[in-house]
């Protein structure tokens, strides 16, 4: 209830991460080179690697290392996006639009980088699992530095610190829900998203599941429940 309540900024947060995702990703596929003006060559090189289909040795995604020590630095990567994202929106939520946007590129050029050399299978499968609970929170994050910078730059008739009190409220609370997110994506890409010998069918199927279940819930959850609040 409490992420609908806040569409105008959800809607906003979607495009300026969506929109930027997706033109990066065309844009790797039309002009190679532009990969580099988003990352750097040695980092460049080093997801290739990472991806590489010819070295079944390799953990999808990652080195092959401990799945637990893996699970926990997902976690503190993942939380450290979400609240950098959510906390620069007290920059008159130019922040988290940067924020937003940077990130869009980012991964929209990798995508469209590792498509395009041939690296596009493995990648797609790792990040079928977890991408649901990761980039919904990333967009919910940003909805909530969006959220700050609205009520800070236009309180309207409410004391300016006032304002930014109760969105720095909905924002918290936004965050618990966020962090739960995180933890369980890290758990899936940890655990489930660099095992390579599942088959393809398998990851794509159940990444489709976890994107359905995700988006029912923010959807539908708490319809029909009435609070005090409301």
């Amino acid at each position: 209830r409490l992420v609908r309540a806040q569409r105008g900024c959800l809607l906003a947060a979607f495009l300026l991460f969506v929109v930027p995702l997706v033109g990066s990703y065309a844009a790797v596929q039309w002009s190679p080179e532009l990969i580099y003006s988003v990352h750097a060559p040695e980092a460049v090189a080093e997801m290739e690697q990472m991806y590489d289909p010819a070295d079944p040795k390799r953990k999808l995604g990652r080195e092959s290392g401990d799945d637990l020590m893996m699970f926990g630095f997902y976690v503190m990567n993942n939380v450290g996006i979400a609240l950098r994202t959510f906390a620069s929106g007290l920059l008159a939520g130019l922040g988290t639009i940067y924020v937003l946007i940077l990130n869009g590129l980012m991964i929209g050029g990798v995508a469209g980088h590792l498509q395009g050399v041939g690296h596009g299978d493995p990648f797609w499968r790792f990040v079928a699992g977890h991408s649901a609970p990761e980039l919904t929170a990333i967009v919910l994050a940003g909805a909530a530095g969006l959220r700050i910078g609205l009520d800070l730059v236009a309180p309207g008739r409410r004391r300016r610190i006032d304002a930014l009190i109760e969105g720095g409220r909905v924002g918290a609370r936004l965050c618990l829900g966020i962090f739960a997110m995180l933890v369980f994506a890290a758990f899936v890409e940890a655990f489930w998203s660099s095992i390579g010998w599942i088959p393809a069918w398998v990851k794509f199927t159940v990444g489709g599941v976890l994107w359905t279940l995700t988006l029912a819930w923010l959807a539908l959850g708490g319809r029909g429940r009435a609070t005090d609040e409301d």
